[in-house]
């Protein structure tokens, strides 16, 4: 059973990882110092320091499980085989739909704070290497579909394509209804979105052929 001092320990880096979570989505994550966490959660801002080395450890905490998660499901559709890479596409793009609307207050934080360029091949921060493979899985699941090699065309659709489903969740970022009700109301919108953006890189391409 854990000491006094230990549930004490605990309730505080929980109240200081509650305090940032509650800052970074009201202020963003770079307009909030490690000062204005500790008041938050009322501690010193010696103490924050022993639970956490910086900002960056703190959006590290707060941001790993639940972009972990997401990859995982990802992945799970990704590797699906029983249903075309269209539906994949469909799949990925709703179940990251969802992640966003779900953590609609912190979302941009968990995908854009401290972010690196999506084209870059290594990167030291944990985050980002998350994110680049959750956008990895978008980017083959735009290559399957176009049966097309990788490369820069590829990434030019996928940063298009990720922009529009950034959009659609810019869009519905305060809704009025549940979260399980907005999507089952507005999926097949969400699924024709993909049908038309694949349409036009698939338009396209055929495009660059013909001046070839």
């Amino acid at each position: 059973m854990p000491s006094k001092q230990d549930q004490r320990s605990e309730e505080t880096k929980n109240s200081i990882l509650h305090a940032a979570s509650k800052l970074f989505a009201k202020n963003g994550y770079d307009h909030v110092t490690m000062r204005e966490i500790a008041k938050e959660a009322g501690c010193s801002h010696t103490t924050i320091y022993i639970y956490f080395k910086d900002k960056e450890a703190l959006l590290h905490k707060l941001s790993m499980p639940v972009l972990q998660d997401l990859k995982e499901k990802m992945e799970t559709i990704s590797s699906t085989a029983n249903i075309t890479s269209e539906e994949k596409l469909k799949e990925i793009s709703r179940e990251f739909i969802h992640f966003c609307l779900l953590n609609r207050s912190m979302y941009t934080i968990f995908i854009s704070a401290k972010s690196s360029r999506v084209d870059v091949e290594e990167t030291d921060s944990e985050i980002n290497k998350l994110r680049l493979e959750i956008f990895k899985i978008i980017r083959e699941g735009i290559q399957k579909c176009l049966s097309m090699d990788d490369g820069e065309q590829v990434l030019a659709f996928s940063r298009i394509f990720f922009f529009n489903i950034q959009g659609i969740v810019a869009t519905y970022s305060y809704p009025h209804e549940p979260i399980e009700v907005l999507m089952e109301r507005l999926t097949p919108t969400f699924d024709e979105a993909v049908e038309i953006l694949l349409l036009g890189f698939k338009e396209k391409l055929k495009q660059r052929g013909d001046k070839k």
